[in-house]
């Protein structure tokens, strides 16, 4: 059975040091790929952006700078955990966010009672969905 979870976020889009714009960011997770989180985000004038990242990564940055790659994610102040930054890169070009903490914990939250963490590989029909999903992923790392 494929359930989600879904929540809509304000993140700031940090342009340079002196431009930041907020922009809505969906938020989803679905046990048929339950690994992952999906952020969309709906920049201005341009068509909505989807990344797929590890929900663990997710977890983690909350309280701590995490990930290496495309994906980082970390807390704005260790001490308060009030905002976390988000740092998208592909090649030399990068992309930052920052939310608040708490609707991240919140959605990460409904994400747990949905499929606990490390029980994602309970679900029966991850497997059937493994193949198609990588080969979902390689042909749209072909066309881009």
């Amino acid at each position: 059975m494929r359930e989600s979870v879904q929540a809509e976020v304000m993140m700031s889009f940090l342009v340079s040091e002196e431009l930041s714009f907020r922009i809505p960011v969906e938020l989803r997770y679905d046990t048929c790929d339950p690994y992952a989180v999906r952020l969309t985000f709906h920049l201005p004038g341009d068509a909505p952006v989807t990344w797929a990242f590890g929900r663990e990564l997710l977890i983690d940055g909350v309280g701590r700078p995490c990930g290496e790659g495309d994906v980082r994610v970390s807390p704005v102040d260790p001490e308060t955990l009030g905002e976390v930054l988000i740092r998208l890169q592909v090649g030399s070009d990068h992309a930052l966010f920052r939310s608040s903490t708490a609707p991240l914990v919140a959605f990460l939250d409904r994400t747990d009672k949905l499929v606990p963490l490390g029980q994602e590989g309970a679900l029966a029909d991850f497997d059937a969905h493994l193949d198609d999903a990588l080969d979902r992923i390689l042909a749209e790392q072909g066309a881009g």
